[in-house]
């Protein structure tokens, strides 16, 4: 054993204990769509004073956090997106509406004098103070009429002092002197002087006149109008510790009251953008699906390398399983949020992380089949150094789409992106030092290393073999290949134009609620009673075992109560499985990103490529990635599946993938022109596609055993995703070969540029003088 796979023995096995060990003992975080509860997404909004930025939408959250606190809705999540968003994540919270009437109280809180009983309609006109003392009262009894507790008419006078004043407010029983439930409230010291003053001035009326009280304003509504108790005397006012409002109050309309007066006004109002509810049957069925979707993808996948590569696949097998707990360790020890997306993306990198391993092991058996009598580990050390350009620049690129993931996309789609970019970082380390410790340690065995039909790399593959005895003349006409993807193209687009994109509630704006029933209910019967209660416009449709999912444009949280009330005739106990309500400003915002995700994934790639190879290269790879998302959205139209965040996730993972092929290739291209000069360039690409194909094969073979595992069993939550990437793998292997690489070569017939350098005669080498190649690991230089 070299002192070089020593390292990467200890290496790996350093990191795969941490990794055991976090894995044990420490729990993953699971996102609202995995463990169940609610999402709320809101919206600061200017006002006429106030501009809601990064300070004001702070402390906008800290209210906020003290009103929720008080809900006892267990571990609640605040926290601030962007300069005027925040993030409301209430776990287990299955009807939001009382949360949505916490959270959406934004008016300002306001002490006014009583000046009369009201007269007429009410007015509101409540005019938010400029501080919280100083304020004179108003003259005019009509400035503002609002009804009492009890529904009684209330001309009020200008607000005194605002909730900014209050520094606290406590609910309390009192069992000895049988007051029952009370409100304390304390003053900061301006307002507590202004409050004093308040409460004196209303003590100089008699007992039971309305002008003795107080009335506190929130949301233009009276939440209390207490009258000063009789042993107050005029002028002389309640202190700002010894205020108690007594009531008949229950422990809830208390603790409710106490909420409001402390929480009270928000320093800008804010609106509802975006609210989803899953319940928790929804996220552990995707938990489970996932989890049996990764056992027998990764199975699959591992069975097929063994199968393929002998025992160096069935050594790549085990760098797979250990991928598999280092990056799931890296999750829980990174504090990630796992969402459903990101699940289906950790799923998902199980199967491309063989990828690097058959780069190696293609790259090692050409060695093998160039040379007979080269050793096994010479064969292999050459294999993974050759390998590594391509490997760098697929993972590169696959690491630009995640990126892209994380910083466009919304919600649970940023996860994906995570969890993504972490799975190519832990299979770069699974095959680059793991897998590699474990096939060089195997290499040294002369048992491996003599029967060359055990190791799986001593021998050219059977695909191999057969291609180059056919030795498919494949662009001698390389224009039919290119009408070919036109015409696929032609039929996307019709799709598109004739079909139309079914876009989700996401990119709309609108509801969209599912419900399961203890009754079966089917479509027509649900929409009539649906309709009967005054949702007309509601698209009902089928989901999951016999759920119900029901679409509507604008719909509050009581209205869809009152929708599900309607179900509930027909179908017994209704459940709500998941809830999903986009503001309209929100889905447009969306809908304007995902665009902008896509123009910047091209735009990004087009770059990255352009450094790395030729911009004729460049150029048709990004062509070749078009032509995919073109073709994707144009089936998913012809299918009229939605289009959605998810979707869009796996779009993006598309382009990846597309260039990430189309990479494998070009590098291969440009190695064996680089060599071979004075060859034409379409037998150049011939014999790269030639060698470059039991590479492609074997890794879409992997990824699709994992996508096919989640369509079936991913359940609806996964479906589309899952049908979105089986789509896109088919296609981006085509178009790898059949679309970028036809591409390359229509555009070099007019490109002046020359051919690549030799290998070793790159730039900053003089010239005439070759670059010094690495030795052989087993050459100790000795020559006799």
């Amino acid at each position: 054993m070299t002192r070089a796979t020593a390292v990467r023995a200890v290496l790996a096995v350093a990191v795969l204990l941490a990794s055991v060990f976090i894995t044990l003992t420490m729990s993953p975080r699971l996102g609202l769509d995995l463990q169940g509860g609610t999402r709320i997404v809101l919206q600061a909004r200017d006002t006429a004073t106030v501009e809601a930025d990064r300070e004001t939408t702070d402390r906008t959250l800290e209210v906020l956090r003290q009103r929720i606190d008080s809900l006892g809705v267990s571990e609640p999540t605040l926290t601030r997106s962007g300069e005027d968003r925040i993030i409301v994540e209430l776990p287990d919270v299955q009807d939001p509406r009382q949360a949505a009437e916490v959270i959406g109280r934004t008016a300002q809180l306001t002490f006014h004098a009583v000046e009369s009983q009201g007269t007429g309609q009410p007015e509101k006109k409540t005019p938010a103070p400029e501080s919280t003392g100083d304020a004179a009262p108003d003259t005019d009894p009509d400035r503002l009429t609002l009804p009492d507790e009890q529904g009684r008419l209330l001309a009020l006078g200008e607000p005194r002092l605002s909730g900014a004043g209050v520094e606290d407010a406590t609910a309390a029983f009192d069992s000895q002197g049988g007051a029952g439930w009370s409100v304390s409230l304390e003053f900061r010291k301006g307002a507590g002087q202004d409050w004093k003053k308040l409460t004196g001035e209303a003590a100089c009326h008699p007992a039971g006149d309305d002008r003795r009280r107080v009335a506190i304003v929130l949301d233009e509504k009276v939440i209390s109008s207490p009258q000063v108790d009789p042993s107050v005397g005029c002028r002389a006012g309640l202190p700002s510790g010894a205020t108690q409002i007594t009531g008949s109050f229950s422990a809830d309309e208390a603790r409710d009251l106490a909420l409001l007066i402390k929480g009270g006004a928000l320093p800008v109002p804010v609106e509802i953008v975006e609210q989803r509810t899953v319940g928790p049957t929804l996220g552990a069925a995707a938990i489970d699906a996932s989890a049996q979707a990764a056992l027998i993808g990764a199975a699959a996948t591992a069975l097929f390398i063994t199968v393929v590569y002998r025992l160096f696949g069935a050594l790549a097998a085990v760098a797979l399983g250990a991928y598999g707990v280092i990056s799931y360790a890296a999750l829980v020890a990174l504090g990630v949020t796992l969402t459903l997306p990101g699940l289906a993306g950790f799923v998902l990198a199980i199967g491309m992380a063989v990828d690097a391993n058959v780069l190696v092991f293609e790259r090692a058996r050409e060695e093998c089949a160039d040379r007979p009598k080269r050793s096994l580990r010479s064969a292999l050390t050459t294999g993974f150094q050759k390998a590594w350009s391509a490997v760098a620049d697929s993972n590169a690129t696959t690491l630009i789409a995640a990126g892209l993931l994380f910083f466009l996309g919304s919600g649970p789609v940023k996860g994906f992106g995570v969890t993504l970019a972490i799975g190519v970082v832990a299979s770069m380390f699974s095959a680059l030092v793991i897998a590699r410790a474990l096939t060089e340690i195997a290499a040294n065995s002369r048992f491996v290393s003599d029967y060359r039909g055990v190791n799986g790399i001593g021998r050219p593959g059977a695909v191999r073999t057969w291609l180059v005895r056919k030795d498919p003349q494949l662009f001698r006409k390389a224009a039919r290949w290119l009408v070919v993807s036109a015409v696929l193209v032609v039929v996307a687009v019709a799709g598109i134009v004739a079909r139309g994109v079914d876009l989700g509630v996401e990119f709309t704006g609108g509801r969209l609620v599912e419900y399961s029933t203890s009754r079966p209910v089917d479509v027509e019967t649900a929409r009539d009673s649906i309709a009967a209660a005054g949702f007309g416009d509601a698209e009902v449709t089928t989901a999951g075992d016999g759920d119900l999912s029901v679409r509507t444009g604008k719909l509050d949280n009581d209205g869809e109560h009152a929708l599900r009330a309607a179900l509930a005739e027909e179908g017994g106990e209704t459940t709500k499985v998941r809830d999903e309500l986009i503001g309209p400003s929100l889905g447009d915002e969306l809908r304007r990103n995902a665009l902008i995700a896509l123009g910047v994934a091209v735009a990004v790639q087009l770059a990255y490529l352009a450094v790395r190879f030729r911009w004729t290269f460049a150029v048709a790879c990004v062509v070749a990635m078009l032509h995919d998302v073109i073709l994707v959205v144009g089936a998913f139209a012809w299918l009229g599946r939605p289009v959605d965040g998810i979707f869009l996730a796996a779009l993006l993972t598309v382009i990846g993938y597309s260039v990430n092929d189309s990479v494998v290739v070009f590098d291969r291209v440009r190695e064996m022109w680089g060599a071979n000069r004075r060859t034409p360039l379409d037998t150049i690409a011939r014999r790269a596609v030639l060698q470059t194909v039991p590479r492609t094969v074997n890794t879409g073979m992997g990824a699709l055993f994992i996508l096919a595992a989640l369509a079936v069993l991913g359940g609806d939550s996964l479906a589309d995703f899952a049908l979105a990437l089986l789509i896109g793998i088919v296609v981006g292997t085509w178009s790898s070969v059949f679309t970028a690489v036809p591409g390359a070569l229509a555009l070099e017939r007019t490109a002046k540029a020359p051919p690549p350098p030799a290998p070793g005669k790159g730039k900053g080498t003089p010239r005439g003088k070759a670059r010094a190649t690495r030795r052989d690991p087993l050459d100790n230089g000795a020559r006799v």
